[in-house]
């Protein structure tokens, strides 16, 4: 093979009141595993997953219990292009609610963001396929926080619930 590559950054769209999971992972069954994950922690949750094959038909396979949402996990999971991926979207639901489920399902690898903030993936393709560099989850920092900001931050997560 030769040693030619490309890189792209691939927009991730995330419709407001929604969140997203991407990470890496393997086997057929993940969809089926993380889609039990999902439903067994948080029922009646809305979200659609997708999981990309890296052998075999090489397709993109897909769940959820919203039909939009699934359809655009397939289909920007399609456009990410990377095996052994997957993406899923959750509505009205944060990610810290299932975050430690989807870890303990056994054919997860990692989790590489879990936002609602602009979600870039930067993908590397070679003349064998593609596969994920990393990702950019919202912007850089522009400073430290400060007395004031800490404030902030403690006051606001009380009002949501997260801390008494």
């Amino acid at each position: 093979m030769s040693g030619e590559f490309k890189i792209e950054i691939v927009d991730v769209k995330i419709p407001e009141g929604c969140n997203v999971i991407f990470g890496i992972s393997h086997f057929i069954k993940t969809v089926e595993d993380l889609y039990e994950a999902i439903v067994n922690t948080v029922p009646g949750a809305k979200f659609g997953l997708a999981f990309a094959e890296a052998s075999g038909p090489c397709l993109i396979r897909h769940e959820g219990t919203d039909e939009e949402l699934r359809r655009l996990a397939a289909e920007t999971l399609l456009r990410i292009g990377c095996g052994h991926t997957f993406l899923i979207y959750l509505r009205n639901l944060y990610p810290i609610n299932v975050t430690q489920r989807i870890k303990s399902v056994p054919e997860v690898c990692t989790i590489l963001a879990a936002t609602a903030n602009p979600l870039q993936v930067i993908v590397l393709e070679s003349g064998q396929g593609r596969g994920v560099i990393g990702v950019i989850d919202g912007y850089k920092p522009k400073g430290v926080e400060g007395d004031q900001h800490i404030k902030e931050r403690r006051e606001f997560l009380r009002k949501i619930g997260y801390k008494f």
